[in-house]
């Protein structure tokens, strides 16, 4: 019976520690970060970069485990329900703040389920078509589509992803009718594009720059609020005459809603430092991933604002999965 009245003693005294001395401590095992993609995908490309720096500066091993399915839904959801610890992180991207108005039943709610902690950066996608088509900039796209209204087809990687909804975007600004052909991944969706079977197809930076460069696609604008460093001579979807259009996909860190802020900022801060560390910057920059240097209480506001825009969005276009 004593040992029985220590242990519940022992246990009332964890729950009267304050927020800021687990701080202090954490992290003081293992962390394991879920990244609800595919591995090979962007998401998964820049997260494991930072988070193999951040480890050693913690001093403690990060796994990092691609939970997948249901468009990123089931790795959030697992993340929301865990214990807000510190040692569960969702690693996610723009799709986060698509899924709540994309599907009707999840078992988390996005904005009330997870914080925003660390944003790992942004980048904006490229327009790309087959150089066979002669087409020379987005202008020409538009009237091509114009010319044969519901003719024109784009890929994506699936329904309500990114690549999905800067084309939609693209479309509302431009006012034309264009057919969504989604498939399973980036790369089969740029080589259907390449093969002359898709008309475009908004792809990440790094995906589409060798084709570009080997002239196997055409790029005709970016659709980020500036124009890419990699690719200085495209210009943005604004300067190309389409306002509205723009849709920059960025990277972040989540964690379960009550995880302490003390702990939220140790993250944020030991995030902010390896993404300053040369080596690690210059790998980002490759991949045509630019600095988002904001605050949790600034990302939080920016998924906040991005998950009403979107909703907005999915409503006008009746977006559903399949």
């Amino acid at each position: 019976m004593n040992a029985i009245w220590k242990c519940l003693a022992f246990s009332l005294t964890l729950a009267h520690i304050p927020a800021g001395i687990h701080a202090q401590t954490w992290p003081d095992k293992a962390i394991r970060t879920v990244v609800p993609v595919g591995a090979g995908s962007s998401t998964d490309i820049v997260s494991r970069i930072v988070l193999e720096q951040l480890a050693v500066q913690l001093g403690q091993p990060i796994v990092v485990e691609n939970r997948t399915g249901a468009g990123g839904t089931i790795g959030s959801a697992h993340v929301a329900r865990s214990d807000p610890g510190g040692y569960v992180i969702l690693a996610h991207g723009s799709a986060h703040t698509i899924a709540g108005s994309l599907y009707s039943k999840l078992a988390y709610d996005p904005a009330r389920d997870l914080t925003a902690a660390v944003p790992l950066g942004t980048y904006s996608s490229v327009l790309v078509v087959a150089p066979g088509r002669g087409l020379k900039s987005a202008a020409d796209l538009v009237a091509a589509a114009r010319a044969r209204p519901g003719t024109i087809t784009f890929s994506s990687v699936g329904i309500g992803t990114a690549t999905h909804l800067s084309a939609e975007r693209f479309r509302l600004s431009a006012g034309i009718q264009v057919i969504h052909v989604p498939y399973k991944g980036g790369s089969e969706a740029m080589n259907e594009v390449i093969a002359g079977r898709v008309d475009f197809f908004f792809g990440p930076t790094a995906l589409v720059l060798p084709n570009i460069r080997d002239g196997r696609l055409a790029a005709l604008a970016v659709n980020g609020s500036t124009r890419s460093p990699l690719l200085r001579d495209v210009p943005t979807l604004s300067e190309a005459g389409f306002s509205d259009a723009e849709y920059p996909i960025w990277f972040g860190l989540f964690v379960p809603a009550k995880t302490p802020v003390e702990v939220v900022e140790k993250l944020h801060g030991e995030t902010m430092k390896a993404l300053h560390t040369p080596k690690l910057r210059d790998r980002l920059t490759a991949l045509g991933v630019d600095p988002m240097p904001l605050t949790p209480r600034e990302f939080e506001a920016h998924v906040s604002r991005e998950i009403a825009s979107n909703a907005a969005l999915v409503r006008t276009l009746g977006i559903r999965p399949e």
